[in-house]
């Protein structure tokens, strides 16, 4: 499966995807950003995938950016769409263009603390237990899309979002592969009788990413 990657900054997601499921389950043939000096560029670079920017202001719209990216990636002939860090919301053209294909990994056990500064959210909360979730992409409310996977950490004690990010991020970087490794093998589907209910069919033993 030919694989498209959104992300706006350091691409540490998007270099977990490079290192396991890369040129394995699937192809990462495509990179875009809005932020021309995201570090996510320079590690598709690095890896000899096609990158672009696509910074705002030369766009009359968020539409029209949007489009121009769908445009990129279908001329890409990227098949699944993967938000790997992406701050910029997307238009409902973008949604439709990839409808059923497009992933996106948060910071939280959705649905609780959707959107931006999820992991300050969560810690103003009070909660004692952070998690990540892997969802679909979907027209409607910001991260509100079906989950495919989500993993959870406890931190009884976290006061700061640094703290809670590096307790985070090996979950990230686990979680999104696996789920894009699922995808791409057909062992996601919507449950037909629950609309927003995803049933995974994730092999025991083989139900992760190999390592490089």
């Amino acid at each position: 499966m030919r694989v498209g990657v959104l992300a706006s900054g350091a691409g540490t997601n998007l270099q977990a995807l490079l290192d396991t499921v890369h040129g394995r389950e699937v192809e990462i043939v495509a990179v875009a950003s809005d932020q021309p000096g995201a570090r996510a560029l320079e590690r598709a670079r690095a890896a000899g995938v096609a990158t672009r920017v696509f910074e705002p202001g030369p766009y009359p719209s968020r539409r029209a950016r949007d489009v121009a990216i769908a445009d990129w990636l279908a001329g890409s002939g990227v098949e699944l769409v993967v938000l790997a860090g992406y701050m910029a919301i997307l238009d409902d053209a973008f949604l439709e263009r990839f409808a059923g294909r497009i992933v996106n990994v948060h910071p939280s056990l959705l649905p609780a603390f959707p959107g931006l500064h999820a992991i300050e959210q969560a810690l103003a909360y009070g909660v004692k237990v952070f998690g990540v979730t892997v969802h679909h992409v979907e027209p409607g409310a910001v991260d509100s899309g079906p989950i495919i996977l989500q993993g959870a950490v406890e931190l009884p004690d976290a006061t700061e979002p640094a703290e809670v990010l590096a307790a985070l991020r090996p979950l990230e970087h686990d979680l999104l592969p696996r789920a894009v490794a699922l995808v791409a093998s057909g062992a996601v589907r919507r449950d037909s009788a629950h609309g927003r209910r995803v049933v995974v069919a994730e092999p025991a033993a083989a139900g992760r990413p190999r390592g490089p």
